[in-house]
C-alpha cells in the first residue's frame, strides 16, 4: 500500500510521479517518546524548482480535464483513503501525539470532505448578464462568465491537521482546474504524504500534485516567491502569514492564522451545557487548534459556579500517551511547552487564581485553569497553543464585547445565553469570522464559510467557498447586431 512512499523508513517527495529522494535529510521524533518515526527529505532550493516547474507543465493537462473526470478521481482518492484510516491514524498520533480517536475522526472528517468537494465541484457553474440598464450599452451585449483555474496553487499546511488541513487545500483546487505544489509541515510531513500516496493511488496525472518537504528556514522564501505560483494557501502563525504578506507581490494568498477564540457566557445560560462545551473546546487535543476556545468572559453573577463546573470537568480529563486515548497528549515539542509555561507563570506572578494544573513533564503539560484573570496578563491576549484556560469575570455585556474585540485576532467567539435577542446583538457586535451560539468554537461543517478578520487571516474558505477562491472569473462578451425596428 505504501511500499513506494518510503525505503528504510525514509520517507520520499512525489514529483513528476516519481518518489525521490535528496541528498539531505530530517529526523522526525515522536513527541510522545522523542523516538524515530521517520526521516524525511530536506528538499534543496534546485529540487524545489523542478517541483514547482513540473506542476506547471502539468497544469494545462489537469485544466483541460472535465469535471466529471475530475471529481472521478477525487471520489476514487476518498475510497483509498476510507481503506487507509487506520493505518494513517497510528501514524498521525505517533508523528503529532493527536489522540488515537482524534486522529481517526480527522481521517475520516477528510473522507467526507474530498467526497463533498468532488460533488461541489459539479454544481460550481458560470452564468450570462445582459448589458441592458447601463447607460451607453445596448442589451444586444451578453457576457458569458465562466470560472477558470489560476494555475499553479502553493498549499501550505500546518502540524495539528496534516491531513484534513491539507485535503482542505489540494481538494478543492484540484477541482478548479489548478495544479498544486504542496508544502506539509515538517512535524507532520510523514501523515501528509500518506495523503499525497492516496491521490497518486486513485490516478491523478503525473505533475499535478508535487510534494515538497524540508526547513521553511531553507526554502520558504523560495517556494512562495517563485514566479510560477500562482496563488498561495497557507494555514499556520500569524506571524508566518504577515511575512508570507510581506516578501509576496501580487500574488494572491488565502491565510488561516491564529485565534484568541473568547466564549461570552450570560446570566440566563445554560450553565452545565457552557462548561461542557467549554472543556472541549478548550482542552481538545491539548488546546492546539486555532480554533480552541481560548479565554472565558463571564459576568460575575455567575461566574463562581461556572468556574467551579469547569474545573470539575478539566479534572476528569484523561493525561497521558494518544494511544491510551488520552485527552491531554505532548504538546508538538518542548518549545511549545515552554511557551506556554511562560504565560502561565506570568499569570501566577500577576495574581491570577491557580484552580488547576500548572504540572509539567517536559512537553506534556497538565491542563490548567485561571481564574480572575486581568487584563494586564499575557494570557488574556496570546495564544497558548496549549491546554491552559483563563477566565476573565466582566460586570456587564458591554465589557466582555469590548475585551473581546480589543484582540488583534478575529478568528470565531462563542456565545452561551437562553436569549436569542442577546445573542443576536452580541453576534452582530463581534469583530469575528464566526459567532457560535451556545456551543464551542469549531471549524466545520466543512460547506460552511470558514475566514477569520484581523491578524486571523485573509480569505474564505469552506469547500465552495475554497473552489471558488482558487478560480478565477472569466468573461466572454458577445456584442450582438442590434436589427432596427424596420428590419425583418
Amino acid at each position: 500500500m505504501f511500499q513506494d512512499i518510503k525505503e528504510n523508513n525514509q520517507y520520499k517527495n512525489l514529483i513528476n510521479g516519481q518518489w525521490v529522494v535528496s541528498d539531505n535529510k530530517l529526523t522526525i521524533h515522536s513527541p510522545i517518546d522523542g523516538s524515530e518515526v521517520g526521516k524525511i527529505q530536506a528538499m534543496s532550493k534546485e529540487e524545489v524548482n523542478e517541483a514547482v516547474e513540473g506542476a506547471k507543465k502539468a497544469y494545462p493537462i489537469w485544466a483541460a480535464k472535465s469535471v466529471s473526470e475530475r471529481a472521478d478521481i477525487l471520489h476514487k482518492a476518498a475510497g483509498l483513503l476510507e481503506e487507509r484510516v487506520d493505518a494513517i491514524a497510528d501514524v498521525l498520533a505517533n508523528e503529532i501525539a493527536k489522540d488515537l480517536g482524534g486522529a481517526k475522526s480527522e481521517v475520516i472528517r477528510t473522507v467526507d470532505f474530498m467526497r463533498f468537494t468532488a460533488d461541489e465541484g459539479k454544481r460550481i457553474q458560470g452564468e450570462t448578464l445582459q448589458g441592458d440598464g447601463f447607460h451607453g450599452f445596448s442589451k444586444d451585449k451578453l457576457a458569458f462568465v465562466t470560472r477558470e483555474p489560476v494555475g499553479v496553487v502553493l498549499a501550505i499546511s500546518p502540524f495539528n491537521y496534516p491531513v484534513n488541513l491539507s485535503a482542505s487545500k489540494i481538494a478543492p483546487a484540484l477541482m478548479a482546474g489548478n495544479s498544486v505544489v504542496f508544502k506539509p509541515p515538517t512535524q507532520g510531513s510523514i501523515s501528509a504524504l500518506h495523503l499525497a500516496k492516496v491521490f497518486q493511488d486513485a490516478g491523478l496525472p503525473d505533475g499535478v500534485l508535487n510534494t515538497v518537504t524540508g526547513k521553511g528556514s531553507d526554502i520558504g522564501d523560495f517556494i512562495i516567491q517563485h514566479e510560477a505560483i500562482d496563488l498561495i494557501n497557507f494555514t499556520g502563525s500569524s506571524g508566518v502569514g504577515k511575512h508570507i504578506s510581506d516578501v509576496t507581490s501580487m500574488v494572491p494568498t488565502i491565510m488561516e492564522l491564529g485565534g484568541k477564540d473568547a466564549a461570552i457566557v450570560l446570566e440566563d445560560a445554560d450553565m452545565e451545557h457552557a462548561a461542557n462545551n467549554i472543556v472541549k473546546g478548550a482542552f481538545s487535543y491539548s488546546g492546539q487548534r486555532c480554533t480552541a476556545l481560548k479565554r472565558v468572559l463571564v459576568l460575575e453573577s455567575i461566574a463562581d459556579q461556572l468556574v467551579e463546573l469547569i474545573t470539575q470537568g478539566v479534572s476528569q480529563l484523561k493525561v497521558g500517551s494518544p494511544f491510551d486515548h488520552a485527552t491531554i497528549t505532548p504538546l508538538i515539542n518542548e518549545q511549545a511547552a515552554d511557551f506556554v509555561q511562560e504565560l502561565i507563570d506570568d499569570a501566577i506572578e500577576k495574581g491570577a487564581t491557580l484552580k488547576l494544573g500548572n504540572k509539567r513533564d517536559k512537553n506534556l503539560l497538565y491542563p490548567t485553569v485561571f481564574d480572575h484573570v486581568t487584563t494586564d496578563m499575557r494570557i488574556a491576549w496570546e495564544e497558548p497553543f496549549g491546554p491552559v484556560l483563563p477566565i476573565i469575570r466582566v460586570q456587564s455585556i458591554d465589557e466582555a464585547i469590548a475585551i473581546a474585540n480589543a484582540s488583534e485576532y478575529g478568528l470565531q467567539s462563542s456565545i452561551f445565553t437562553n436569549d436569542i435577542d442577546d445573542a443576536f446583538h452580541i453576534a452582530r457586535l463581534l469583530e469575528v469570522g464566526t459567532v457560535q451560539i451556545n456551543n464551542k468554537t469549531e471549524r466545520g461543517p466543512d460547506h460552511f464559510p470558514f475566514l477569520g478578520v484581523k491578524a486571523s487571516g485573509m480569505g474564505t474558505q469552506g469547500i465552495r467557498y475554497s473552489i471558488e477562491a482558487m478560480s478565477r472569473p472569466k468573461a466572454i462578451v458577445v456584442n450582438l447586431r442590434a436589427r432596427s425596428d424596420q428590419e425583418g
